[in-house]
């Protein structure tokens, strides 16, 4: 067996792998950087660009067929679903190969190809063929789509997002298990494209959202175009000819039975962690698995060991993800060094569901029962921009403290993935509704009613 020694190790090569290692070793440590593939990260391979590849298409379809509300009639739009699938891979194989090609660029002696699990707190096994002793260790494994039990064992008829991207044509039929951020994603933009969807979830709300109109709006919005049922339970799922049947329970406890050519899983990820030996680590280990850490410096109790990105199960989202790697990365070396760890604060919290309408979720969780916060609301129904784009549906719910300090938010409606980022930042600078009010808005735009809403917070401050 090959003996190695670092200071580093970093354990995947996926967006917080990659950050990393490169954090490590501009703060001077020698680190290696382990992967067991297939690699390209999870967000450019199976993520946010195939589904928003998958998402634009749709978006287009959509478009050609909606266009009477402007006086413009277009007759005849039919999917081509080989051609559409056809450009996802082909874009998605382009982001992918840009990810390798800064893979291969990093020193060769640097990158150890196998899976990894833990020996001792020090030192790593490779695969059968290397061990690694190490001074401090980042685990940034990524994380896998969860399948529920009465799924299992459907074959080819169960799709899931490292799977939906490489069937050759759309299905005439899809019923999706799951109405978080993914599912209602997909379920969207496969309806928009012609295929019969059905969207089942235990929960009662979409999207992620929780202030309750603004849940209701989303499923009213998102019913009218696909077969969605919430609060409803999946008792099974068989395969019946050439489509799965599958057996569950509505809100009301009555028996149903739905149909498809192919079930999509989108129930959510679950961190890649049961193959480390993280017994073997020391690490003092949750009831989910996922060590416990530190969710500032990231360090894990009882090793030299840090977890960043998916694998910590924390904010499982990119830009989280790039910055838990940096961060990851550092400290690793720090600690290798001897130097005191940085604990920066984190960042304000940001999550987008990148639907028509467009769904975000910022800062400080919706809370009926919050004492002291002010509400500041919008109806896109009549928002001028809105309007003469024909896209005036859904509202915002912004809240502050008594003092006027943002704290967070729901929104649903055009352009929230713009809206969203103005909010977030002016929450992390600790703004108040009044200064971000006053600053400007250019007319007409969907941000005129982002002021209505501050505005109205202001207002009811004073009147306090």
């Amino acid at each position: 067996m090959d003996e190695q020694t670092c200071d580093v190790a970093v354990i995947g090569a996926g967006t917080a792998g990659l950050a990393a290692y490169r954090a490590a070793t501009e703060a001077g440590a020698r680190a290696v950087l382990i992967e067991r593939g297939p690699g390209g990260t999870t967000c450019a391979r199976v993520g946010c660009m195939p589904s928003k590849l998958l998402i634009a298409a749709a978006k287009a379809a959509h478009a050609a067929r909606n266009t009477d509300l402007f006086g413009i009639r277009v007759a005849g739009v039919a999917v081509d679903g080989r051609a559409v699938l056809e450009r996802v891979r082909a874009e998605r194989d382009r982001f992918v190969g840009s990810v390798f090609d800064g893979v291969d660029a990093l020193p060769e002696a640097a990158r150890i190809a196998g899976s990894a699990r833990f020996h001792d707190r020090t030192s790593l096994i490779v695969g059968d063929h290397t061990r690694i002793a190490f001074r401090a260790a980042v685990i940034a494994t990524g994380s896998s789509p969860t399948v529920p039990k009465p799924l299992r064992g459907l074959g080819d008829r169960l799709l899931t997002t490292d799977t939906l991207f490489e069937i050759p044509e759309l299905p005439a039929s899809l019923a999706v298990l799951g109405a978080g951020a993914v599912g209602v994603e997909i379920a969207q933009a496969m309806t928009r494209l012609g295929v019969r969807v059905t969207v089942i979830d235990a929960g009662d709300t979409v999207a992620g959202l929780s202030e309750p109109d603004l849940a209701r709006q989303a499923a009213e919005i998102f019913g009218a175009e696909l077969e969605l049922h919430l609060g409803a339970t999946l008792e099974s799922a068989t395969c019946d000819g050439g489509d799965v049947c599958l057996s569950w329970t509505d809100r009301d406890g009555r028996g149903r039975e739905t149909r498809a050519e192919k079930v999509l899983a989108a129930t959510g990820r679950s961190p890649n962690l049961n193959d480390l030996g993280l017994d073997a680590a020391g690490l003092h280990l949750g009831e989910d698995g996922v060590p416990d850490f530190d969710r500032r410096s990231l360090v894990c109790a009882g090793a030299p060991i840090l977890i960043a990105g998916d694998a910590d199960a924390w904010r499982p989202v990119l830009h989280e993800a790039s910055r838990q790697g940096g961060i990851a990365g550092a400290n690793a070396a720090a600690l290798v060094a001897g130097r005191d760890v940085a604990n920066p604060e984190p960042w304000t919290r940001l999550a987008m569901v990148f639907t028509d309408p467009q769904v975000a979720v910022i800062g400080a969780p919706y809370d009926p029962d919050a004492a002291g916060r002010v509400t500041g609301t919008v109806d896109f129904s009549g928002q001028g921009r809105a309007r003469v784009d024909g896209e005036n549906h859904g509202g915002l719910r912004i809240w502050a403290d008594r003092e006027g300090t943002l704290l967070g938010a729901e929104m649903l409606g055009p352009a929230v993935e713009h809206l969203a980022h103005l909010l977030t930042h002016a929450i992390g600078d600790g703004k108040t509704a009044q200064v971000v009010e006053d600053q400007p808005i250019y007319h007409p735009t969907v941000e005129e009613g982002f002021s209505t809403a501050l505005s109205e917070i202001t207002h009811k401050i004073c009147l306090s």
